[in-house]
């Protein structure tokens, strides 16, 4: 049976999507296993990183200098995947701004970053902390113990998904380093079944994962000085690709106001000052006034903003950010009779 994608109407739209290969619906979702059993020798993360193979008898600091010089060729990698990247962002947001949520899904080290970046944005964006999910094989006993077994079940990805709640509305980002991780495949056929957007990370050029996506990433920085050790520069570039999904996307969805953190949670007493530094720093207001504006905003840095600049009290800062979906600059920009007209429709 062929595979509906509605995809919300934005996959119709991207004339840059990738067509993914067909999948067949059935107890494995869309996930042939006898094409993954493949020669992992032949990988470019299991290939042996030129100078290191006398990694054992070099000095601390020959070992560091040439961890710093493989390091060092990783952005240049990053950077030639921008035009992929911009398009991924562009469909997440899309999709996002339409109620969806993004997922992360990896085994090991990538299905880590993936947990991680999006532990990082309820705190930085003041979003919920269903609307960035990191969903790692093994659990949350994962993050901290060894549990590269299950990575090899692709039944097993597909149940966490659905377990997590992800539907059709919802975009997946399945991040493996091989590009052949089961769990991940899993996962993205799943997704695929449901009819949501899928994207894929990979450190391995034309991978499985990157055949099974509509918007595929492959930053690859080549063989590891540690060979086979993909969480060192495959982990590093997965990492730099993940913070600028979300950060690009959460720009996108208006949670930044100019570069400044503006939904930031003042949670504790370094976020607290954080949160009155960037009032002070959007406004311009005194070191002895800033304070007060901030509590008179309800400790909310975009309602204080607003208040300082459109010179309104609370309720009318609300009423403006309400009407601007949020978004700061917006909300500056809009005029309060165009904003009681929305609230009386």
């Amino acid at each position: 049976m062929s595979v509906k994608t509605p995809y919300n109407g934005i996959l119709k739209s991207d004339p840059h999507a990738r067509n993914p290969k067909q999948v067949n619906v059935g107890p494995n979702p869309g996930i042939d296993t006898a094409s993954l059993i493949i020669d992992t020798a032949s990988l470019i993360t299991e290939q042996v990183y030129p100078g290191s193979t006398h990694l054992d008898e070099l000095s601390t600091t020959e070992v560091l200098t040439l961890m710093n010089s493989a390091d060092a060729e990783i952005p240049g990698a990053v950077a030639r995947e921008i035009p992929r990247i911009a398009r991924a962002v562009e469909a997440i947001y899309r999709a996002l701004d339409r109620g969806g949520r993004l997922f992360y899904i990896g085994a090991g080290t990538s299905g880590r970053l993936g947990v991680l970046d999006a532990a990082y944005c309820p705190p930085t964006y003041t979003v919920p902390k269903v609307f960035v999910r990191g969903i790692r094989a093994g659990g949350d006993a994962a993050m901290t113990r060894s549990a590269e077994a299950s990575e090899d079940d692709p039944h097993a990805g597909a149940r966490d998904l659905v377990a997590a709640g992800f539907g059709a509305e919802d975009v997946l980002v399945g991040i493996a380093a091989s590009g052949r991780t089961p769990y991940v495949l899993g996962a993205v056929g799943r997704a695929r079944e449901l009819g949501a957007i899928t994207c894929g990370i990979s450190c391995t050029p034309d991978s499985d994962l990157s055949r099974a996506v509509a918007y595929p990433i492959e930053p690859v920085p080549g063989p590891e000085i540690l060979t086979g050790s993909t969480r060192l520069r495959a982990g590093t570039a997965t990492k730099l690709v993940l913070n600028m999904i979300s950060t690009a996307v959460m720009v996108r969805l208006g949670h930044v106001y100019g570069n400044l953190m503006v939904n930031v949670q003042p949670s504790n007493r370094k976020l607290e000052n954080r949160a009155l530094r960037i009032v002070q720093q959007a406004t311009g207001v005194g070191h002895e006034y800033v304070a007060k504006l901030f509590e008179d905003a309800g400790r909310s840095v975009r309602t204080a903003i607003v208040m300082q600049k459109r010179a309104v009290d609370r309720e009318q800062a609300e009423r403006l950010l309400a009407a601007a979906h949020g978004r700061i600059s917006a909300a500056l920009e809009s005029s309060p009779a165009a904003t009681e007209n929305n609230e009386n429709k």
